[in-house]
């Protein structure tokens, strides 16, 4: 299999995965068995009208088999023939107003979180900046002109639900710059067992009574919050780790200062995990 190449539609080096078998004499049906990505929309919304349009398309131009959704974010629609490919991009772009994704040694699809169109952490509009920085290159997402992929990945927020560092190289991720804004009231409903944390999640557990001391406060990497006269503490030590919001959200929100920064060259490396890119814009 290669991306780009070998197989692709006119005018476009991405977007297609040339896949061949190397014993077609033995197994014909998958002679051919070509990839093919098409961009998805930024939080990756969906109709139910443009899925069925999709299938039923991919049914008629390819084995019907899809993955929804690849590692670099698109959709994934595994297995067709080298005649079908031009056929299946003229009903998706025409009639369905839809495009490729990138392949090969090029800009890959941008990917995004939802964003501030559902989620409470949002710190800036990831959809909206996804969706323009797709916009803005999309000769190099179509015509591959690298040595190399290149990915950029959304994140609303330091929750990180696109796993951008992991899974791009330039990784834009939401953050602010005041203070974590504190609900004193909310936080002592928490302390008195008045509201459940994590949001519920784990309710039905035998696990004892909140215990704010050992499930948030201990657990903050840099030790920048503690009780004080039964008020909760918070310094400007926090690097936005999100768990203690995550545990009390309606205690604590996030400040309302937000931005985002900008990480280039992270890696996710087999034995160590996921390691932070460097930083090139905090703010």
């Amino acid at each position: 299999w290669k991306h780009g190449g070998i197989v692709g539609v006119f005018g476009y080096g991405g977007g297609v995965i040339g896949r061949y078998c190397d014993q077609p004499q033995m197994f014909p049906g998958v002679a051919h068995f070509h990839t093919i990505r098409v961009a998805q929309p930024a939080g990756m919304y969906y109709t139910t009208d443009f899925l069925k349009q999709l299938c039923d398309l991919w049914d008629m131009r390819g084995s019907g088999l899809t993955n929804m959704h690849g590692a670099t974010g698109d959709i994934v629609l595994l297995g067709t023939t080298t005649p079908q490919l031009e056929e299946f991009y003229f009903e998706l772009t025409h009639k369905m107003n839809n495009d490729l994704g990138g392949s090969g040694s090029n800009l890959r699809t941008p990917a995004s979180c939802l964003g501030d169109s559902r989620c409470e952490w949002a710190c800036y509009d990831a959809q909206e900046l996804c969706y323009q920085m797709t916009q803005e290159y999309q000769d190099e997402l179509h015509r591959p002109a690298f040595p190399y992929k290149f990915k950029f990945k959304f994140d609303g927020c330091p929750n990180g639900c696109v796993a951008s560092i992991a899974r791009s190289d330039m990784s834009f991720i939401g953050t602010w710059r005041d203070d974590i804004r504190i609900d004193q009231e909310a936080v002592a409903a928490y302390v008195g067992g008045e509201i459940q944390p994590n949001g519920g999640a784990h309710s039905g557990k035998d696990w004892g009574a909140f215990d704010i001391q050992k499930e948030v406060i201990d657990l903050c990497p840099t030790e920048c919050m503690w009780m004080e006269d039964g008020k909760l503490q918070i310094n400007r030590q926090c690097t936005r780790c999100m768990h203690c919001l995550n545990v009390m959200p309606r205690a604590l929100r996030i400040g309302n200062d937000r931005g985002l920064s900008i990480l280039v060259g992270a890696k996710a490396p087999i034995l160590d995990g996921a390691r932070m890119g460097s930083l090139l814009m905090p703010f």
